[in-house]
């Protein structure tokens, strides 16, 4: 049995789930291309996530992060998309470093629940309830994206726009299984709120990973 990830230290090695060359398919950059790495590891637990097949790094192959900058190399991308999971279980430096210096841009999918390694040219911060975003995230992230199941989920996400900083973005998403139900809701509410933008998995439309 793996001991569980920690993110004190710099390593070289990283549960990998999957990796592929895609396109962003929600939020800010939604349509640029970017070389998806999805790392094991998660004990947030959202209900409706829809990779749980990542939570366990047990199951996982720990791999050597220069294996795969040199797949991303191959690729021909020129940003990183790092997801989970839960990513910030691991310590990104040496990737984020390793990235960096071949002129890679570096991107971040994190509920913050874990301190914030690595250094990244763009952080998506998406606040789940089970586990709240340490201190000190909010403050930098570049991108606030909520998931928006019912409607409590508002509140929730106007707990944290006060947090984020005044050039981040604001987005609510639908959660996929309850899209036809609670669209409505928030196109209601982005007409009310304007600050908000709506963010859909478009990927899942384009059928793409």
């Amino acid at each position: 049995m793996r001991s569980k990830p920690e993110n004190g230290s710099e390593i070289s090695l990283l549960p990998l789930v999957e990796e592929f060359f895609s396109l962003q398919g929600e939020g800010y950059h939604t349509g640029k291309a970017a070389y998806f790495i999805r790392i094991g590891g998660c004990d947030v637990g959202c209900s409706w996530c829809d990779s749980r097949f990542s939570w366990n790094p047990d199951i996982h192959p720990m791999v050597e992060t220069d294996d795969i900058i040199n797949r991303v190399l191959k690729s021909g991308a020129d940003s990183v998309v790092v997801t989970g999971g839960e990513p910030l279980m691991w310590n990104l430096d040496y990737l984020c470093k390793k990235l960096r210096k071949n002129n890679i841009s570096t991107f971040i999918e994190t509920s913050g629940a874990y301190p914030l390694s690595g250094k990244w040219d763009w952080i998506c911060l998406s606040p789940k309830k089970n586990m709240p975003p340490v201190a000190g995230i909010c403050a930098v992230a570049n991108e606030l994206k909520v998931i928006v199941q019912d409607n409590s989920d508002f509140d929730w996400a106007e707990i944290y726009r006060p947090l984020v900083n005044d050039k981040c973005r604001l987005f609510l998403q639908p959660e996929w299984s309850r899209f036809e139900h609670i669209i409505p809701e928030i196109v209601e509410y982005v007409k009310n709120n304007p600050h908000w933008r709506i963010s859909l998995q478009v990927h899942k439309y384009m059928h793409i990973p």
